[in-house]
């Protein structure tokens, strides 16, 4: 059904618009999402990003990384319909994501299908993100076939990007949840926890999800105290990231401190398997593990992996600890 396979990887489309500036791709974008007709169009030469129940297809480099590999998949419109728009490359080239589901492709001996997770501890290419965005628009129209309100069934727009309902005509978008994820500090320290879930050994800044009403200080205050006991006073805003993982999370990243005079650890096991402070030296050598211990091997902390918020948050945090004890 698939073959012949075209990897596009490494090569230049021709513009489909005389400007590709970053304002003209988001209008093209945006009249793409609009406009079913011309989404249709875009589609018969566009940019196809594979998933296989929802794992994306990924090429290792020669240089051990992953990225993502655009395919052309011919003239089976029956499958394209089943594609959801993601953007368009700086050509102007429309990009779209598409789950295979059940059909079986060899992809060849460079390409594999990667696991949903994407814990892989492979370095990412740094455009793998949008990924991220593709496979959570295919969960989403795989999983919202019927309106909440009526029961009947729901029909998308060709690029995926809203679904309405058949009966009541209510519009349906994509729906994000709000999570704060805070790495907390008493000067000379940074705070990690686990869950119970995590690989063993990988320790994280602290996150939760908002609940309904709550700002995002309200939330990262009400985590830590929850979570560890712990009381914070100042708060500064780092960072966000979509995450797709369980059901599409968007994330919202934040340097907390502590006084140093309250560290004492009270750790709720109920959300946490375990919650430590780490010194500057500590964090610096879990850092450096590039790969997961395997089973057998000695204990040792790691953290998640580089395309992680969390990994950003304890980067920053140790750059600028390491700057602050260099001035000193």
């Amino acid at each position: 059904m698939f073959r012949p396979l075209k990897i596009l990887i490494g090569t230049k489309c021709p513009p489909t618009r005389c400007c590709s500036a970053f304002v003209s791709r988001m209008r093209y974008v945006n009249r793409l999402k609009e406009d079913d007709e011309a989404c249709a169009a875009a589609l018969q030469n566009a940019h196809i990003f594979l998933f296989h129940r929802l794992s994306p297809l990924l090429q290792r480099t020669e240089h051990r990384t992953l990225r993502p590999t655009a395919l052309r998949l011919g003239s089976d419109r029956t499958l394209l319909k089943e594609s959801v728009l993601i953007g368009c490359s700086e050509e102007n080239q429309a990009q779209f994501c598409l789950d295979v589901g059940k059909n079986i492709l060899n992809p060849g001996s460079s390409l594999s299908w990667w696991p949903e997770t994407l814990n892989d501890p492979s370095p990412y290419e740094p455009d793998l993100c949008f990924l991220l965005q593709g496979q959570a628009l295919l969960r989403w129209n795989q999983t919202s076939g019927f309106c909440s309100t009526t029961g009947q069934p729901t029909h998308r727009n060709r690029a995926g990007s809203q679904r309405v309902c058949s009966s009541s005509g209510i519009i349906y978008y994509p729906k994000m949840s709000p999570v704060v994820i805070v790495l907390v500090s008493d000067g000379k320290r940074c705070l990690l926890g686990r869950q119970s879930s995590f690989p063993r050994g990988m320790y994280s800044a602290l996150a939760g999800f908002c609940d309904m009403g709550e700002t995002l200080e309200e939330t990262l205050r009400r985590e830590v105290a929850e979570e560890v006991g712990l009381e914070v006073h100042s708060v500064s805003y780092s960072s966000s990231q979509h995450w797709p993982f369980p059901h599409s999370s968007f994330m919202m990243a934040f340097h907390a401190s502590v006084s140093p005079a309250h560290t004492q650890l009270n750790v709720d096991h109920a959300e946490l398997e375990d919650a430590r402070w780490f010194s500057l030296e500590e964090i610096t050598s879990a850092l450096q593990v590039k790969t997961p211990p395997r089973r057998g091997d000695p204990p040792v902390v790691w953290l998640p992996p580089k395309h992680a918020i969390g990994n950003r948050l304890i980067t920053e945090w140790a750059d600028r600890q390491r700057r602050w004890e260099e001035g000193e």
